[in-house]
C-alpha cells in the first residue's frame, strides 16, 4: 500500500512545524506511507524544543482529505492478506491518537472536502479550522463500513444530531461543525493562506490560541437544532424503529428515511450502537480499540467489497446488500461484531 514520500511534505516556518497532505488528484487520501510519515514528523516535532505548534493542510483546491486509501483496503482483503488491511488501520488508528494526546498546539486546516481518514487527522487535534467552504461527513455506512479513526467517539459526544450523521452519512458545512464541536474555529478561506505566517511567530500555546481567535474572529458556537421529528426519530431504540418514525413524520422525514433505506443495513445497526456506546468507554483510545475490532469483521463481509464496488470502483451507486433488510439481521449478528478477536490490537 505504500506511496511515493512526496505525497506528504513535511516543513517548518519558524517555530511552526508544517504537514501538508500532497495527493491533490487523490484529494489527498491517505495512504499508509503518508501515515507513517505523519506519525514519524509528530514525533520529531514533539521532541524539537524550536517547534512551538504543528499545522496540518491538504495541497489543492478541493479539500484537506477525503478520506483513507480505502481501496487499497478492499484490494488486500480481496486478495486475501487481511495482515495488510488490519495493519493500515493499525497504523491510522494509532496516529489518531497521537494526534489527540499531541503536547504542543495541533493546528488542523479543515477547508474544503473533509472525510472519513481526513476527519481522523484533523478533527481530533487541539485546534480545528474550519471555513465557509468545508464539506465533512462520515461517509461509511454507505460503504458497508462504520465511522471509524475516533468518528464514533466524536459523533457519539455530539448526542443525537452526531448519531444522525453518523447514519446518513451527513455532509456538514463550517457552522454545523461548530455545532457538533468538530471544530472550534470558523474563517473565510480566503484567510487561510494567513494562518501560517502568523503562527510561525507563536512561542507558547497562548500565543497560538489567541493568534487563531485573532484570525477568525468572535466565534459564535450554536447548540445544534434538529426538526422535531428527527429529534425524536434519532431518540428511537433501534433502527427500525428510528425508520418507522421517519416514515411516519412529514416528507423532509420520509425522504430521509428513503436515504437510510441505501446504506448498508448491516453497517447501519452496527454504526447506531457503536455511536451510542463510544462516549460511556470513557476515552478516544477505547473507542478506537471497538472500532477496531469491529473493522476486523466488517472488512470480510460481502457488504464492504460490494460497497466500495458500488462506490469507488465500478461507481455505479447501486450495492447489493447482504443481507438486504435490518430484518434480516439479528442482534446476535451484531454482537458477535463487537466481540471480534483483537488480531494484535492496537499495541497499548
Amino acid at each position: 500500500m505504500d506511496q511515493p514520500a512526496n505525497d506528504l511534505l513535511i516543513g517548518r516556518e519558524g517555530r511552526l512545524g508544517r504537514i501538508t497532505l500532497n495527493r491533490p488528484r487523490a484529494l489527498n487520501a491517505l495512504n499508509r506511507a503518508m501515515i507513517d510519515g505523519m506519525t514519524e514528523a509528530l514525533a520529531e516535532f514533539a521532541a524539537d524544543d524550536e517547534i512551538s505548534a504543528v499545522l496540518l493542510d491538504g495541497a489543492g483546491e478541493r479539500g484537506l482529505c477525503a478520506g483513507g486509501d480505502i481501496r487499497a483496503v478492499h484490494d488486500a482483503t480481496r486478495d486475501g492478506d487481511l495482515g495488510s488491511a488490519l495493519a493500515f488501520f493499525r497504523a491510522e488508528y494509532r496516529l489518531n491518537a497521537a494526534i489527540a494526546e499531541f503536547p504542543k498546539p495541533y493546528v488542523a486546516l479543515m477547508d474544503g472536502i473533509v472525510m472519513g481518514g481526513g476527519v481522523g487527522v484533523s478533527a481530533h487535534g487541539l485546534w480545528r479550522l474550519v471555513t465557509d467552504r468545508t464539506r465533512l461527513a462520515m461517509p461509511e455506512t454507505g460503504i458497508g463500513f462504520v465511522p471509524d479513526v475516533g468518528g464514533t467517539w466524536l459523533l457519539g459526544r455530539a448526542g443525537v444530531a452526531g448519531l444522525r450523521a453518523a447514519l446518513c452519512s451527513t455532509e456538514l458545512d463550517g457552522e454545523a461543525c461548530l455545532a457538533l464541536g468538530l471544530a472550534d474555529f470558523l474563517l473565510p478561506a480566503m484567510r487561510l493562506p494567513e494562518v501560517a505566517e502568523v503562527l510561525a511567530g507563536c512561542e507558547t500555546r497562548a500565543d497560538v490560541a489567541a493568534a487563531l481567535a485573532g484570525l477568525a474572529g468572535p466565534t459564535a458556537r450554536q447548540p445544534s437544532a434538529l426538526p422535531d421529528w428527527a429529534a425524536y426519530a434519532y431518540a428511537r431504540p433501534t433502527m427500525e424503529a428510528i425508520l418507522t418514525a421517519l416514515k411516519a413524520g412529514p416528507e423532509a422525514a420520509r425522504e430521509e428515511a428513503a436515504l437510510l433505506a441505501r446504506k448498508c443495513p448491516f453497517s447501519l445497526k452496527v454504526t447506531l450502537r457503536a455511536v451510542r456506546t463510544a462516549p460511556g468507554l470513557g476515552s478516544l483510545r477505547a473507542a478506537l480499540a471497538q472500532e477496531f475490532r469491529l473493522v476486523q469483521c466488517l472488512i470480510t463481509r460481502p457488504d464492504f467489497r460490494e460497497g466500495v464496488r458500488a462506490a469507488i470502483i465500478d461507481k455505479d451507486r447501486s450495492p447489493s446488500w447482504t443481507p438486504a433488510t435490518l430484518a434480516e439481521i439479528p442482534d446476535a449478528l451484531i454482537d458477535a461484531a463487537f466481540a471480534a478477536g483483537d488480531q494484535g490490537g492496537l499495541g497499548w
